[in-house]
């Protein structure tokens, strides 16, 4: 399907149906799965959706009736684009926000509507994570799995992290936090995971929900390494008690190296954390309780790890 594919708006819902806003980002550089993702999107039954999509330092090919397009003259990173797409839409009523990734898709019409019947079922969540699997609808990488116990990725549970490219926000609780941090890329949704249980919120994954995604490695960017290495800094900085940010870079610092042993990066790792450490200054500290510190502990997460 080519890249200026025109799509018509999604059906009519049901007057009860509820309202999604829809954020997809875009560089124009993944066609065919572009089409695919908003395909599905649109084919989704019993929600009401609101669609904006976001030109990340372009103009969006994908043209869709009836939704909001944003074009940004240039490439503010992930999370920047994301936010800019929900404040596109912030005015519009709709009580759940999902985040789609321009390369992900719904195997199934009732994807959505089951993310919400969740949230219906868990007030206390404040975001719905589905399961993500390869095209397979089975292959789900470790990376993949919302919490420290990566074995059985078909189990559901409470969550303190989540999987940014396909997962469903309340939209008050969103806003509160103050949305996306300004990462550019890798460790953003351990950001608002931290914010979102700081104001007393949970993160459920739904495992028996999925949706699928190309089965690729974060490596394949030139930028993994030292910006994955950067952003565990300021993530550190911005949300633990001081007590907790050297056990939490420690940590890391020796998963990073462990890892570089076998993958290589070390190199750009390093500069990643000096830079982080020497800018964390420029980043927003609002430092977690220590009751949401205990909360994500007994949660299974607690925030060094």
């Amino acid at each position: 399907m080519p890249a200026s594919a025109t799509f018509p708006s999604p059906a009519s819902p049901s007057p009860a149906a509820t309202g999604i806003d829809v954020v997809l980002l875009t560089m124009n550089d993944r066609p065919d799965e572009e089409a695919a993702a908003v395909r599905t999107l649109l084919a989704q039954e019993d929600v009401e959706l609101r669609v904006v999509i976001v030109g990340n330092g372009c103009h969006p090919s994908l043209s869709v009736d009836g939704a909001t397009v944003v074009t940004l003259p240039e490439n503010l990173g992930i999370p920047e684009g994301r936010n800019r797409g929900a404040l596109a839409l912030r005015d519009r009523g709709s009580e759940f926000l999902f985040f789609l990734d321009n390369d992900a898709s719904f195997p199934r019409p009732d994807v959505l509507s089951r993310l919400v019947a969740e949230a219906r079922r868990r007030p206390e969540a404040a975001y719905v994570q589905p399961r993500l699997t390869g095209p397979d609808d089975t292959t789900t990488p470790r990376r993949w799995v919302p919490r420290l116990r990566t074995g059985d990725p078909g189990r559901p549970g409470t969550i303190a992290t989540m999987t940014e490219g396909v997962v469903m926000v309340r939209r008050d609780a969103f806003d509160a936090a103050g949305g996306w941090p300004d990462f550019f890329l890798y460790h953003e949704g351990i950001d608002l995971a931290y914010r979102l249980w700081e104001q007393g919120g949970t993160g459920w994954y739904a495992a028996e929900v999925r949706m699928h995604h190309p089965v690729t490695s974060p490596t394949r960017h030139a930028l993994f390494h030292r910006l994955a290495a950067r952003n565990r800094v300021w993530l550190a900085y911005r949300n633990l008690p001081a007590p907790l940010i050297p056990a939490y870079l420690g940590i890391w610092t020796a998963v990073t190296a462990l890892r570089g042993l076998r993958g290589g990066g070390i190199r750009d790792s390093l500069q990643g954390l000096r830079e982080g450490w020497a800018t964390r200054h420029d980043q927003l500290r609002r430092p977690l309780r220590w009751r949401t510190v205990a909360r994500l502990t007994a949660a299974g997460r607690p925030p060094v790890l």
